[in-house]
């Protein structure tokens, strides 16, 4: 048997960082994102030896193993082997001897939620499997316990949800650490417009979000008041964009996005470099009404907005730099997991 899953990837609206520890617990976050056509993969094929073969296609890694309960968290190919020895430990579902195979549209790194959402992706695949009973909720959760306690990993809790539920979402994280995941029935003539007003860019460099998101934590716990102070207006960003885009007003959508990238900044050093500058510089010459830094910042993709007739002006700037422009369209669903009998 063969059991197949994927994951969407997603773009952080607004709100982005409220969802992080300790400043979730002290104040609670809000967060906007939406899923898009950029997913992650996972096969798992069951039968093939009397061991375990894991790989990651892209980045073309693999290992072996005997059949064993908990494999060596060794740094090479953790998250996969983070949600085995989870699934042994919280299921014991017995010996498991598969080949499991997983890739992405997307590097990690890129600030689309790409590691989170690979995590969902392989739990998927071994719920389907296994028959587990886990809902997206569930699914979100354990994904998010297994990158931050088990193998910990700093990061906030909005990519673990967002890949498990999809579409358009407003997210409320309570200090009692509870999630609520708000899905919003966003009218079609508004995703259209908000895609043809929407450049997604790659600006070529990865970059670990870890730094970063640690940076963003010691502020909060030091009481940086003018941190602390930039993601109060962050996350009520989060709230302001989800009225804009219920109403269609694409207008104040694109205000509060560079209104929030503004105060992003001020939230750590490293959000921004001279690389991220400079394509902000290039992209705001062409056109580009604003943008923003999709997820922890300090490179990944970009996202910017410009008014539609000048588009293709946009796109021919951004692609004579170093990085790309990717085509998208938001997406519908979660998380899918199928079997396939031979």
């Amino acid at each position: 048997m063969i059991v197949r899953s994927k994951a969407p990837l997603r773009l952080g609206l607004a709100g982005g960082g409220s969802d992080v520890s300790p400043y979730s617990d002290l104040y609670g976050g809000l967060i906007l994102n939406a899923t898009i056509n950029l997913c992650a993969y996972c096969t798992i094929e069951e039968g093939l030896h009397s061991g375990i073969e894991i790989a990651a296609a892209d980045l073309q890694q693999a290992q072996c193993y005997d059949a064993v309960p908990q494999l060596p968290l060794d740094g090479t190919l953790d998250l996969h082997k983070g949600v085995y020895n989870r699934i042994m430990r919280d299921f014991k579902p017995g010996a498991l001897s598969f080949r499991l195979t997983t890739y992405s549209d997307a590097v990690p790194g890129s600030g689309l939620g790409s590691s989170s959402t690979m995590v969902v992706a392989i739990l998927k695949a071994f719920t389907e499997w296994l028959n587990l009973p886990m809902g997206d909720y569930e699914i979100a959760q354990l994904a998010y316990d297994i990158e931050r306690n088990d193998l910990g990993l700093s990061g906030g809790k909005q990519d673990q949800y967002a890949a498990a539920f999809g579409g358009f979402n407003f997210m409320e994280f309570l200090c009692d650490g509870h999630v609520i995941v708000n899905p919003l029935r966003v009218k079609r003539w508004i995703i259209d417009e908000l895609e043809s007003y929407i450049v997604l860019y790659y600006t070529g460099a990865s970059r670990s979000s870890a730094a970063i998101i640690d940076e963003q934590k010691n502020n909060t716990a030091s009481g940086n008041q003018k941190a602390i102070e930039a993601m109060h207006k962050i996350r009520q960003s989060a709230l302001d964009m989800k009225t804009a885009l219920l109403l269609g007003d694409i207008g104040r959508f694109v205000s509060i996005l560079g209104s929030g990238w503004e105060e992003k900044k001020k939230m750590a050093s490293q959000i921004t470099n001279p690389h991220i500058d400079e394509v902000f510089r290039v992209a705001i010459d062409a056109g580009a009404i604003t943008g923003k830094v999709s997820g922890a910042g300090g490179g990944g993709f970009v996202i910017f907005a410009v008014e539609p007739t000048k588009r293709l002006d946009l796109v021919r700037a951004l692609n004579r730099l170093t990085g790309r422009v990717v085509d998208f369209q938001f997406s519908e669903g979660g998380t899918q997991g199928w079997k396939i009998y031979k």
